[in-house]
């Protein structure tokens, strides 16, 4: 064999190891429900779960429970995932900015034995932070005349 069929071949097969380890270490997308039973199988398992905050008709968060005073590291709060269970969710960081105005959340983490649903990882899905700025025609227009003056 030539030499430049022997390194190919050890690129191939580091592609392949990176592939695999990458794959891995990934999370699915699923309901408290699944995220329960995969627990059971193997409590370490990472998962994501998208839901929603349980909000009242004032729009409060049914409850949160954030002290900084007393621990500036521990969130806990109710989620509803996308099949319609509501769970307790333990996030042990600070609260993330503009929590209260998510619309959707996807949590990164596992449920543990007590059916509390402990998260490393909140992303928040805040549609009114990207309607503030809106960009239309006639203010791309404004711009570019503006522009060539």
């Amino acid at each position: 064999m030539k030499k430049t069929h022997i390194i190919g071949l050890i690129l191939i097969a580091v592609a392949i190891g990176i592939i695999l380890i990458t794959t891995g270490d990934a999370s699915t997308y699923v309901g408290f429900d699944e995220a329960e039973r995969i627990s059971q199988n193997d409590p370490n398992q990472k998962v994501h779960v998208v839901g929603k905050l349980k909000k009242d008709a004032q729009g409060k968060i049914v409850g949160m429970h954030f002290d900084p005073a007393v621990d500036a590291n521990r969130l806990e709060f109710i989620v509803q995932d996308s099949l319609g269970r509501e769970n307790q969710v333990v996030y042990a960081a600070p609260k993330p900015q503009d929590f209260e105005r998510s619309e959707k959340i996807v949590l990164v983490g596992s449920m543990k034995k007590d059916k509390v649903f402990y998260c490393d990882k909140i992303l928040l899905k805040c549609p009114s932070k990207y309607q503030e700025g809106k960009i239309s025609a006639d203010s791309t227009a404004t711009y570019e005349a503006k522009k060539q003056l």
